[in-house]
């Protein structure tokens, strides 16, 4: 792991390569979790005020889920997640004609939770710190056969919602990590 500011990064973000194919997954992890995407308060409250326009796009089952449990729940380890469609879809999740997964949230123009546009990418408290930490799963395969053909590394891959969460200054610390440590590793 990394030290960058307050945070560990760990060393898959740097090493491992990732892009998603969504020609090939469909954006299938909206709609294949177990749980929802962690959400903060502050994320919960932009939401509350876009509900009158998500409403009426969402299906009935995710309308539902609303009305009986609200936007969010906490999940077995005592984090806020956004709540979730039969034990697995996005409540905020669409199915076009061509069964491509869409967020309504960004359909109405405005940026996901940070949690979502993050992913693989999980955080996780570690003492005072934020851990940076790569979450491998199977259904995102495709995205890692394509980010070793384009040779994209992951924090790369993730640079706009990196910097949305830790700033430009952050991430420009990590790019040079990540420069000095493929540097260390080819002198080897």
């Amino acid at each position: 792991m990394f030290l960058i500011q307050n945070t560990l990064v760990s060393l898959d973000v740097l090493e491992k390569e990732f892009c998603c194919d969504l020609d090939t997954c469909r954006g299938c992890c909206c709609i294949e979790g177990d749980a929802g995407c962690p959400i903060t308060d502050e994320e919960i409250k932009q939401i509350e005020a876009l509900l009158p326009e998500l409403l009426p796009q969402m299906t009935k089952e995710a309308r539902a889920v609303v009305e009986q449990q609200g936007l969010s729940y906490l999940d077995p380890s005592g984090e806020q997640v956004l709540s979730i469609v039969n034990g697995k879809d996005c409540i905020f999740a669409r199915t076009d004609h061509n069964g491509w997964c869409y967020c309504l949230i960004e359909k109405l123009g405005f940026k996901k939770p940070i949690s979502c546009a993050l992913y693989p990418i999980r955080l996780t408290k570690v003492g005072e710190y934020t851990g940076v930490e790569y979450h491998r799963w199977d259904i995102c395969h495709c995205a890692r056969i394509l980010g070793k053909k384009k040779h994209i590394p992951l924090y790369q891959f993730l640079k706009e919602p990196l910097i949305r969460r830790f700033g430009r200054a952050w991430y420009d610390e990590l790019e040079l990590t990540a420069t000095e440590w493929k540097k260390q590793c080819a002198q080897k």
